[in-house]
């Protein structure tokens, strides 16, 4: 039904696949994994003609296609059920269901009621797509793929937001569809889910596959070997030379108990002095909405943080601050930096803020200067504008700022996005540093090697829960990968740790 042959992608001189071969079947249902950043998006958006393929050869139905784009996608048959629902919020159930169809109305709304009849759904076609609950987006965008018959559906993580009982009746008629003869391509995260609908899988890293086949030959292991970059080590203090610097005899900096919130439910771990303690997992997993919670972004449902002795389950950002909590949050430009402002307004906002209304230029100048010597940031002078920096260089001065107020426990949310090999060095040296001179860091990073170098402990967060729990001695990328992907057998999290 589909073949691709040698296909290539890049964005800006930034390789994302790599020469991808594949071939879908009739009555096949092909798995296709991989970590974050593997380049399963641009391959799903190559498919329906989002994206244009650099190098390559794509064939429909044994039929060369040129000049794609999604019009001709939808003409031959190949329909994207994407993660993130993309409904027009404003109108009705019915009306987003129409939207784009030459079918009458009747005809559709008869359809549409014997396949949630079918699926055991049940959706009032007259209410505003708006008021939907995510799970009920989600069975909205599937429907809309199955009206349109496709012979090859591409089901983008369908399963993220579905109950079980959801998720059960949706496998159900994937089987079906599978069975009448249309090609599915299944994007999960989930391994269990591999084995229960897939007839075959692929293991995509680094954009190239490094593993397919029928799924009768592999097994869980197997798959997360096929993740695993190529020569993984065992022993990640031997590679990187790592030693443990935290004070399990003092009391802890931060005490998470039993919290629940949005995305999230029954946390709880704790972190001492002068470590790094990692949460490990894949994007959606809950670990950014942890963070979030902590820091006071949005409020716990249940559980308390102890912040030192003090609770701050309840207290506004800025009480949070000053009890020394300081977050990195994960999208720099938008949320971390003022990009028009000078860098040496950046760097000292927050404790020139702590000195009252009049600004000493004296004053924010050294501890500008203090940063900027300290942390190697490379600019032409204080006054350059912050979007003129570097990613790496702008996350260096937003670590200043942080660092600048003293904090007695950092959170980093995805400290190296975006930011080049030798970046990544400089903030990963600055990290050891910190932990060496006692600071408390909770690090969250959707590069399962970088969190296992960095990391001291590392908490694993699948699917919301907290399911695996690694100390010093058994971090390797083995091991965090199979905590990210839920297969780890180790120690589970305890709170007293």
């Amino acid at each position: 039904m589909i073949t691709l042959e040698g296909i290539y992608k890049s964005f800006h001189k930034n390789d994302v696949l790599n020469g991808v071969s594949l071939k879908l079947n009739k009555h096949e249902v092909i798995s296709i994994i991989g970590g974050n950043g593997a380049g399963k998006s641009t391959l799903m958006k190559i498919l329906t003609g989002v994206y244009q393929a650099d190098h390559g050869e794509m064939e429909i139905a044994g039929e060369k296609i040129e000049n794609y784009h999604p019009a001709i996608a939808h003409e031959k048959g190949i329909y994207l059920v994407p993660q993130e629902p993309l409904l027009f919020p404003n109108m009705t159930v019915e009306q987003n269901i129409t939207f784009g169809f030459n079918k009458s109305k009747y005809e559709i709304r008869e359809e549409t009621r014997k396949l949630y009849k079918t699926l055991g759904w049940g959706i009032d076609l007259k209410r505003l797509a708006s008021s939907l609950t995510i799970a009920e987006q989600q069975q909205l965008e599937i429907i809309k793929g199955l009206l349109r018959n496709a012979k090859v559906l591409i089901l983008d993580e369908p399963t993220s937001a579905l109950t079980f009982s959801e998720t059960k009746s949706l496998f159900e008629v994937i089987k079906k569809l599978r069975d009448s003869g249309v090609g599915i391509l299944y994007i999960t995260h989930r391994l269990d889910e591999v084995f229960e609908i897939s007839t075959h899988t692929v293991i995509l890293r680094d954009g190239k596959i490094t593993l397919k086949g029928n799924i009768r030959d592999f097994t869980k292991d197997m798959l997360i070997d096929g993740l695993l970059p190529t020569g993984s080590e065992t022993k990640h203090q031997d590679i990187f030379e790592k030693k443990y610097t935290g004070h399990m005899d003092k009391p802890p900096v931060l005490t998470v108990e039993n919290i629940s919130g949005d995305g999230f439910r029954d946390i709880s771990f704790k972190i001492y002095q002068g470590e790094v303690v990692g949460l490990a997992g894949l994007v959606g997993a809950g670990r950014t909405e942890i963070a979030e919670a902590i820091y006071g972004i949005t409020r716990c449902q249940n559980g308390r943080i102890i912040l030192g002795e003090k609770d701050i389950t309840k207290l506004d950002i800025n009480e949070i601050v000053d009890n020394g909590l300081s977050y990195i949050p994960e999208d720099r430009f938008l949320h971390g930096i003022f990009p028009i402002s000078s860098v040496r307004n950046n760097v000292t906002v927050q404790v020139v803020k702590r000195k009252g209304f009049f600004i000493n230029n004296n004053y924010e100048k050294e501890i500008a200067d203090k940063y900027i010597d300290r942390l190697n940031i490379k600019v032409t002078d204080h006054h350059q504008e912050m979007k003129s920096l570097s990613g790496g260089n702008q996350q260096k001065v937003v670590i200043s700022r942080i660092l600048s107020i003293n904090p007695h426990l950092i959170i980093m949310d995805e400290p190296t996005r975006g930011i080049d090999a030798a970046a990544r060095n400089d903030i990963y040296a600055i990290i050891n540093q910190l932990k060496e001179i006692g600071f408390s860091i909770l690090l969250i990073s959707s590069d399962l090697e970088e969190i296992a170098r960095i990391s001291d402990r590392i908490y694993g967060i699948y699917r919301g829960t907290c399911n695996a729990y690694l100390g010093f001695e058994d971090i390797n990328t083995a091991n965090v990968m199979k905590a990210a992907f839920g297969t780890y057998e180790g120690s589970e999290s305890y709170v007293d740790i």
